[in-house]
């Protein structure tokens, strides 16, 4: 998807260069995380875990999940011993999620493999420009009810 150095292929659109980018970007980190053991959900629920325990709802609008997705995820993450549910002793309706010690090694497996995947997608950008490339896709116009996961 990339044009000849002398520029004989016409210019792209924009919008299918990224997706092309995001498509390629998305296989090497879902191996990366199914290397690890886990899905990019279950990724990302125990990253927001990371920061300490955080009530069940708070944890759904982090994620922008419905309750009723996360209740799965977290389902998964307990079965696997990697997160856990507790009542807020403050108040004994609410739950509170925290990671676990298998978790916290697990994300660390995680997070070695992102970076690797990372290293290699960013390897000809400079710091300055990995900086611009965050600041610019940060502007762009997507909204995570746009969003359909297929996992």
């Amino acid at each position: 998807m990339t044009a000849d150095q002398d520029g004989s292929h016409p210019p792209q659109r924009l919008g299918l260069l990224l997706a092309w980018h995001g498509s390629v970007t998305q296989t090497r980190m879902k191996k990366a995380l199914s290397a690890a053991g886990l899905t990019p959900r279950h990724a990302m629920t125990l990253m927001h875990l990371e920061e300490g325990p955080i009530s069940q709802r708070a944890l759904a609008e982090r994620l922008e999940v419905d309750p009723s997705v996360l209740v799965g995820i977290l389902n998964d993450l307990e079965g696997d011993g990697l997160a856990e549910r507790r009542r807020d002793p403050a108040d004994r309706r609410r739950h509170n999620v925290a990671i676990t010690d298998a978790g916290a090694t697990a994300l660390g497996k995680t997070n070695a493999a992102l970076d690797a995947v990372e290293q290699g997608l960013f390897a000809a950008l400079s710091e300055g420009e990995r900086v611009a490339l965050r600041g610019l896709l940060a502007r762009i116009d997507t909204h995570a009810d746009d969003f359909d996961c297929q996992e």
